[in-house]
This record gives C-alpha cells, sequence and structure tokens, in this order.
C-alpha cells in the first residue's frame, strides 16, 4: 500500500519568482500553484509563464505539484488549461466548480494532452458545489482530490467565520464523507489568519479530527504544525503495529477477530491500521 501524503498543500501565487523558488525546499507535501485569485488580472499571463517556466526546472522533490486554473469560461481559462495540461504537474485544481461539463471537459484535455497521469482537483467553494459534491467528484475516474474554499463558502452562506467554525461544521463533514464514499482524499481551506497561532492550530486539531486528510495554506509558518497533526503520532503507530500482529496470529489459528488493550479487532480496524503504517513509512521516506 502506497499512501499519499497531503498533509500540508501551500499556496503560492504564480507571480512570485522567489515563492515558487523557495518551494523546493519547504517541506509541504504539496505546492498549489496559483493563477486564480491570488494573482491581478494583468498579470495572468506572467504568472502562467512562471509556473510553467518552475515545473519545467524542476527541484520539487516529491512534493505534488498541483496548477489551480481560472474557471474554464474565464477570459484566461483556455491558456491556462492548456499550459497545465502540457506541464509535468501532478494535477489540475479547477476553482469554483459547479458543473459536471466543466469536469469533464477538463478531463478530456488531460487524456488527450498530458504525458504524465496527471488528476484533478476540485475547489469546493459555493453552496451549489456542495449540494452536488457527490455527483460531481464521481464525474471522472480523474477526481483525486477536493479542496474546501471556506471563504468564499461563508460570503456566500452568510456563515458567519468564528474561531470554532461551529456553522461550518455541516459542510466539513459533508465534504469528507463524499470523499470517502468516492474514494478519493479531500483537504480543509486556509486559515487567514496567520498570526493567531492558537486559531490556525484549533483548525488543524479539529479537521484532523473531523477526518480531513490534510490543510490547504497561505503561509510557510504553517507547515510544521499540519505535517505534525495529520501525522500518525508513536501511540497511534504502535497500535497499528499491535493490531496486526495480533489479527494476523489469530487469523492462523483460524480465528476471525482478536483483542488488543481490552477492544475487539476485526478486519476493519486491521485495514485503518495498516493505513496508518503505510503513512508513516512515507512520513519517514519523505523525512530521510
Amino acid at each position: 500500500m502506497t499512501e499519499k501524503l497531503r498533509r500540508s498543500a501551500l499556496y503560492m501565487p504564480g507571480t512570485n519568482i522567489r515563492a515558487l523558488e523557495k518551494a523546493r525546499t519547504l517541506k509541504a507535501d504539496a505546492i498549489l500553484m496559483d493563477l486564480e485569485d491570488s494573482v491581478l488580472p494583468v498579470e495572468k499571463e506572467t504568472a502562467r509563464k512562471n509556473i510553467s517556466r518552475a515545473i519545467a526546472e524542476g527541484g520539487y522533490g516529491e512534493r505534488e505539484m498541483i496548477i489551480r486554473i481560472n474557471p474554464l469560461d474565464s477570459e484566461w481559462g483556455g491558456a491556462d488549461l492548456e499550459m497545465a495540461v502540457a506541464s509535468s504537474a501532478n494535477a489540475v485544481l479547477l476553482p469554483k466548480v459547479e458543473s459536471a461539463h466543466d469536469i469533464e471537459t477538463l478531463a478530456r484535455a488531460i487524456e488527450s494532452g498530458s504525458e504524465n497521469d496527471k488528476t484533478i482537483w476540485l475547489m469546493v467553494e459555493t453552496a451549489r458545489a456542495l449540494l452536488d459534491l457527490d455527483q460531481l467528484a464521481s464525474t471522472s475516474p480523474l477526481v483525486d482530490c477536493l479542496v474546501l474554499g471556506l471563504e468564499d463558502l461563508a460570503m456566500q452562506t452568510r456563515i458567519p467565520s468564528t474561531p470554532d467554525r461551529i456553522g461550518m461544521l455541516p459542510c466539513l463533514t459533508h465534504a469528507v464523507l463524499v470523499a470517502r464514499a468516492n474514494g478519493i482524499d479531500v483537504l480543509d481551506g486556509v486559515c487567514t489568519d496567520i498570526n493567531h497561532t492558537a486559531e490556525y492550530l484549533l483548525q488543524c486539531q479539529q479537521s484532523r479530527d473531523l477526518g480531513f486528510d490534510g490543510k490547504t495554506l497561505i503561509h510557510p509558518n504553517q507547515i510544521r504544525v499540519a505535517n505534525s497533526l495529520f501525522s500518525p503520532d508513536e501511540e497511534a503507530i504502535d497500535l497499528a503495529k499491535r493490531l496486526i500482529i495480533n489479527f494476523e496470529t489469530a487469523r492462523s489459528e483460524g480465528k476471525g477477530v482478536t483483542v488488543v488493550d481490552g477492544k475487539l479487532v476485526e478486519h476493519l480496524h486491521v485495514l485503518e491500521a495498516r493505513r496508518i503504517m503505510a503513512m508513516a513509512k512515507a512520513i519517514r521516506k519523505r523525512n530521510n
């Protein structure tokens, strides 16, 4: 089993050449090279060229490289799509997705024009996208990850942005359920207040406990906490090891269940234990 690491996904504006270079040394699992919200209309072409050049030059190691394009129906969408598909990026992030047609268009472009195994990430930032999310996520087998855009969603739904995000909990849980039902990953939205460490820590803990695979970030200072909190700790790894060993022993004795630390262990628990061990292995490899 190979576990993808998506604990931290850092947005990088396509206009910031220094940031694109610095990303090669950061410990983020994924770099989201942005052509959309962080780029002014007059700078779209420059950003496109910067990202294309940065990816072509390489040096990003095992980090996933994702290009967030502009909406396909915008004046920049066509050129963004052409560049992103031709690049060696790992995925294309489609913003403000609401239409299965746009996903199908992107999938056809990737299948016909990409030379590597590129996937599709979907930006979920509208009420309509949330309501139709299961349909959208299952549109194409290339859809690999959901990314929440909670700032846009909060403005559209008029749900207040509170530190505990209580109003957003149904949206967050729904996104996780859709991701798991479709066998794909899901990343929490950004925390915009980079100076309030306590608020950011609370968000990371909350999204981890809700079942997210990681968090999208807007500043390099946020990487360490995300990587730590979305990684299994030593206690979880130790338990996973013991679950696997005890279950395998029980199975060799013709038993379908076993008991670890006073709790019944079945096959489903072992599947999760194997996922944790695969993730721990991937983290060790990344850190070496």
